[in-house]
């Protein structure tokens, strides 16, 4: 018994790295939110900084000033959050670079008559997404690997794990079936 209270003094004597911690957390979330810019990524700077600090609990809790050697561990995952999202390329920004690079198409720039703010091409991913909707998964699934994302036909097969022959069958049969949903609204908006 005389074991059992002298850790239970002990711990009480020298707080644990997660009481410490936590006791920081209102402080550092609100400068987490100032050096990152909005909520969710001051929760994941803290949360990473955490780790950080987690992985050597002795260090933490042996500087005299544990706010500001928490602070700092925030401050560097706040910075190497930035420069990582710094280094990264949006896919909508690469498409466009693409579609200039190919000839400046009718679909780009001022040549196509102005931007307009990618509003055309969200509307037609929606169609496109409303089409795919109504064919199966496996039709779906080749007519986005060969057709959106340029596989061939023997490579599409291997990713969905069907013979060659089905792949392109279903391929066939999805083309045909998005040709007649064209045509049908075409007839639908031509009688309004």
């Amino acid at each position: 018994m005389a074991d059992a209270t002298s850790s239970s003094a002990s711990s009480a004597a020298s707080p644990t790295f997660d009481e410490v911690f936590c006791g920081l957390l209102p402080r550092l979330y609100r400068r987490a939110v100032m050096l990152a810019g909005s909520r969710q990524s001051a929760e994941d700077v803290v949360h990473e900084a955490y780790l950080r600090l987690a992985a050597r609990p002795q260090r933490f809790l042996a500087h005299p000033e544990p706010y500001a050697y928490a602070f700092t561990a925030v401050l560097n995952v706040a910075r190497d959050a930035y420069r990582k999202d710094r280094r990264q390329v949006l896919v909508d920004g690469m498409d466009g670079v693409e579609d200039a690079g190919a000839g400046g198409g009718a679909g780009s720039g001022a040549a196509g008559g102005g931007w307009d703010g990618g509003v055309e091409r969200r509307q037609a991913e929606i169609e496109a997404v409303r089409l795919l909707g109504k064919l199966s998964h496996r039709q779906a699934g080749i007519v986005i690997l060969v057709d959106l994302d340029g596989y061939t036909i023997d490579q599409a097969a291997k990713i969905m794990k069907v013979h060659r022959g089905t792949a392109a069958r279903h391929r066939a049969r999805a083309l045909d079936r998005l040709r007649a949903y064209l045509v049908e609204s075409e007839h639908g908006q031509a009688g309004r």
